[in-house]
């Protein structure tokens, strides 16, 4: 079997789950076990859980709208270097751009909308692909 390769999607780990929140712990877990095995610090290993569980939850939750007959498929490999995540639902997609800007003040207060900026600041890099379907990141190791 080829090892993951982060710079190469082909050989990348697919963990696929049903559209439910409960569901998510099993492609943490496997992503998680990775981070350890490579030796991750604590801070690369906060930053990539924290992009993990924005983007599942966004996928889940906004993507598939809850419906669990819908799929989640994460994607991912991790070597000494770089760990890359790709998350993708089965919704109608959106567009990364016209989500309101959750610094703006009138939006300080509401309770959500603060996904997308956080998986920004604590990854190296992020892209919506497949009309908003799809988000790739990745974290470089530190």
């Amino acid at each position: 079997m080829t090892q993951p390769d982060p710079d190469n999607e082909a050989t990348f780990q697919v963990c696929v789950i049903p559209s439910e929140q409960k569901q998510t712990v099993f492609a943490k877990e496997a992503i998680v076990k990775e981070l350890e095995r490579f030796q991750y610090n604590e801070d690369a290993s906060f930053a990539i859980k924290l992009a993990l569980e924005e983007a599942l939850t966004n996928a889940v939750k906004h993507g598939n709208m809850d419906d669990p007959g819908k799929k989640v498929t994460v994607r991912f490999a991790v070597n000494a270097e770089k760990a890359v995540v790709v998350v993708q639902d089965e919704g109608p997609g959106f567009e990364p751009e016209q989500v309101p800007d959750c610094t703006h003040p009138e939006r300080l207060p509401l309770p959500n909308g603060r996904g997308i900026m956080l998986m920004r600041s604590y990854m190296d890099e992020v892209c919506y692909r497949d009309n908003g379907r799809e988000v790739y990141f990745m974290k470089r190791r530190t």
